[in-house]
């Protein structure tokens, strides 16, 4: 079977296309903010940049093309998804794309980025306050169902002043912020206190470890974004990223052999924030060694992505993508 057949999903295989798709996207324009990162810090041009901007966004609209499809002709399984307690975290995925897709476009097309923004603003605001709804409502969640990947709804909110300061948009900047920050200082004793003392997580979700990086990463390019310089705030932040890299770090050997799955892409995000806080505080402070510190988690980024690009195209062929589980 070919990618495109792949792409042109039968509609009896809808009910099995996952929310975890808009990981991919979210790698993707992860590594092009992160390359325009470095682009700036080594003054070099930007066509890899917009290369890299242009598949992200081509892979972002076939992934919601083919997501909507699902919401028209299999909204029950939707439903059903969206009732499950670890892939409802994944829905403002889709928003948290977006969002970046803004970033992204900020200095190629201003107006096209605020539109772009608004929209994933309100749809962010209203999928993060959904899930939480739901976590805290009727539903009764165990232990076991909670991983790093419940970061996803409340603190992509942190997200939205990366493209919105830029934007003009400051006091729904501060307001997503303030709520992304305050639920991240919640979620993280949750989430370290599931990891501590109950069963490990399943294989599927070990790389959703490297999710642990990400809030202070993306917290601390919103923080400067916010108040035009790092700060002592900042640098605990962008620190906490660091140690948090460090801990995953620690952990990758109980990833070598697991089988691959589309969770695998939550190790790309991560990465790329820890590489874009690095080189915005490079340009901040005038430091090399975190200019150093961002190259290298490029690289490390670089490298994630193609071997994801690959397995995932390798499981597209081989007929193991929107399968039932």
């Amino acid at each position: 079977m070919t990618i495109a057949e792949q792409v042109a999903m039968p509609v009896d295989r809808l009910e099995h296309y996952p929310v975890t798709f808009f990981a991919i996207p979210m790698g993707l324009f992860g590594l092009t903010l992160a390359v325009r990162a470095a682009e700036t810090v080594f003054a070099t041009g930007t066509q890899v940049s917009l290369a890299v901007l242009t598949v992200a966004a081509t892979v972002l609209a076939l992934i919601s093309a083919g997501y909507l499809a699902k919401i028209v002709l299999r909204r029950s399984a939707v439903v059903h998804e969206w009732n499950h307690p670890v892939r409802v975290a994944f829905f403002p995925a889709a928003s948290i794309s977006y969002l970046l897709l803004a970033a992204a476009l900020v200095d190629v097309s201003p107006a096209v980025a605020n539109i772009i923004w608004t929209g994933a603003t309100v749809a962010q605001g209203i999928l993060a306050l959904s899930v939480i709804s739901a976590w805290i409502g009727h539903r009764a969640f165990q232990p076991v169902h909670m991983s790093p990947a419940w970061f996803i709804p409340a603190v992509g909110n942190v997200i939205v002043p990366v493209a919105g300061m830029p934007l003009g948009h400051m006091d729904i900047s501060w307001l997503f912020f303030s709520a992304g920050l305050g639920f991240w200082i919640v979620l993280l004793t949750l989430v370290v206190n599931r990891l501590m003392f109950h069963d490990p997580l399943p294989g599927r979700l070990v790389p959703t470890l490297t999710i642990l990086i990400a809030p202070p990463a993306v917290a601390y390019v919103a923080w400067v974004r916010l108040t035009g310089e790092p700060g002592p705030f900042g640098l605990i932040l962008l620190n906490l990223a660091y140690v948090f890299a460090a801990i995953v770090l620690t952990q990758a050997a109980k990833m070598r052999n697991l089988p691959f799955a589309l969770s695998w892409w939550a190790l790309s995000f991560p990465v790329a924030a820890a590489s874009i806080a690095s080189f915005s505080h490079a340009r901040a402070a005038g430091s090399d060694n975190h200019a150093l510190i961002g190259a290298g988690f490029l690289v490390v980024l670089v490298v994630i992505v193609a071997v994801l690009a690959v397995r995932t195209v390798r499981a597209m062929l081989a007929n193991q993508i929107c399968v039932p589980d």
